[in-house]
């Protein structure tokens, strides 16, 4: 979402390259592009404003560490005051009563019954709370079969409502069955419109009022920049929300809505929609997209997702492996699974720091996610023996196998040889590391 930003910003930067010193004078020209590269991302002219001249402020005069370099230096503060522009700290959604509710609102097509079933996986998966799910949308016929499938795939309850009742009906009954349930977080996905109307606000503040909701929240579209931030304050001038979540982040948006929410309309963005799935919703925390931003990495978040795929006695398994030098082949192909799960080697390097430019570089290479799948296809081609222990691949079983996985011989000659070096390496450096692993916790990543 953020790479075109990224990158015109980062180039701005590296003009301080060689400079002793941040000075007005050198880094009036840095200023000017980064203003020119937030107000392209359609951030709001005011927030731009205010972002430059903290950062101006702090950065005027500053002797740079002899640890850094100006450019980083400046980074550095540029990094500070975007987290700050984001909100500074994550904002957790409220759930800790007996019983919440929590209603869904926004403008049509945004992604609220989506965001909704995502919510409640979010509420079970994380906060281990039970959440029940109801459509009290009366406006479009296929929101509440919509959110029942969802519901039904992702096994979440889900309130069967009756499609002649209105919306304070609806919502009624939800309750009541909520509660007989012990449902602790009820969210009702409701209505939206094209736009702001007085039937809509009228409908949701009656909404309001009958579920004392814990938390309003609007699901807005990060591919609408400037627009969905004037709709938040639509809804926050009628309903009083609580936060937002930004939606479609993973597509072609500019990032200028994420960066204007905050400081227009002093709302957390508490979630970041970032795929299709339902499990792809994420905690929103400012200064892990100010790095992402600024090319600095994200590796919290690397951790977090490894951790959700890959249990921690695979991953001590693993390690043991490693060290004793008997990773097979069927580890490998696990491994590869894991690192699927994880959105692929392209979606990893996403959250290590300075691999922009490096993955600006490998567009114009075979992609890696094309080489793994290859890889993959040879791997499952093989018998569980061979998997097992690949010394046992002669002539005859390789071309049995590349025959079975579409490719060619020495694609699986290459594919032994690297895996012998890639072992060997992991065989020394466990070795190497194994004496400090028990002081350590568990492992963090999967490979």
């Amino acid at each position: 979402m953020f790479e075109q930003l990224s990158d015109k910003v980062l180039g701005s930067i590296k003009k301080l390259k060689g400079q002793s010193q941040i000075t007005e004078s050198n880094i009036e020209d840095v200023l000017k592009e980064i203003r020119l590269s937030l107000l392209e991302a359609d951030v709001n002219f005011k927030v731009v404003k205010n972002f430059l001249e903290r950062v101006k402020t702090k950065a005027i005069g500053t002797d740079v560490l002899s640890s850094l370099e100006p450019g980083q230096q400046f980074i550095k503060i540029v990094h500070d005051e975007l987290t700050t522009t984001l909100g500074s700290e994550p904002v957790f959604i409220d759930v800790t009563k007996p019983f919440n509710t929590i209603l869904m609102v926004g403008l049509q097509g945004n992604g609220k019954t989506t965001t909704s079933a995502k919510l409640a996986l979010y509420i079970r998966q994380k906060l281990t709370k039970k959440p029940g799910l109801v459509s009290v949308d009366t406006y479009r016929p296929a929101a509440a079969e919509q959110l029942e499938i969802l519901a039904k795939q992702n096994n979440l309850p889900y309130f069967a409502v009756d499609l002649k009742d209105s919306p304070l009906e609806r919502l009624k009954k939800a309750k009541a069955w909520a509660q007989s349930q012990d449902i602790e977080a009820l969210i009702v996905d409701t209505a939206g419109r094209l736009q702001i109307d007085e039937a809509l606000m009228n409908e949701l503040e009656a909404l309001k009022k009958e579920s004392n909701p814990s938390e309003i929240l609007l699901v807005a579209d990060a591919m609408i920049g400037q627009q969905s931030v004037n709709v938040a304050q639509g809804f926050n001038e009628k309903l009083g929300l609580t936060g937002l979540v930004l939606t479609k982040v993973d597509g072609d948006a500019r990032g200028g809505a994420a960066l204007s929410f905050r400081e227009v309309t002093g709302l957390p963005i508490k979630f970041l929609g970032v795929g299709e799935k339902v499990a792809a919703l994420e905690v929103f925390h400012p200064d892990r997209l100010a790095k992402r931003i600024l090319d600095m990495g994200d590796v919290l978040s690397l951790v977090e997702k490894a951790q959700e795929v890959v249990s921690e006695k695979d991953a001590r398994d693993s390690a043991r492996k490693m060290a004793k030098n008997q990773f097979t082949l069927e580890d490998f192909l696990s491994q590869i699974q894991s690192l699927k799960k994880m959105g692929g080697i392209e979606g990893v390097l996403k959250f290590l720091p300075g691999m922009g430019e490096i993955s600006k570089q490998m567009k114009n290479m075979t992609p890696p996610d094309d080489e793994m799948k290859k890889i993959e296809a040879i791997i499952r081609s093989m018998t569980p023996k061979e998997r097992r222990d690949h010394r046992v691949l002669n002539a005859s079983r390789r071309q049995r196998i590349a025959s079975g996985s579409g490719t060619q011989v020495q694609d699986i000659n290459k594919l032994v040889k690297q895996f012998e070096q890639m072992q060997k390496m992991m065989s020394q450096m466990m070795k190497m590391g194994m004496g400090g692993m028990k002081g350590l916790g568990k492992p963090k990543f999967p490979f």
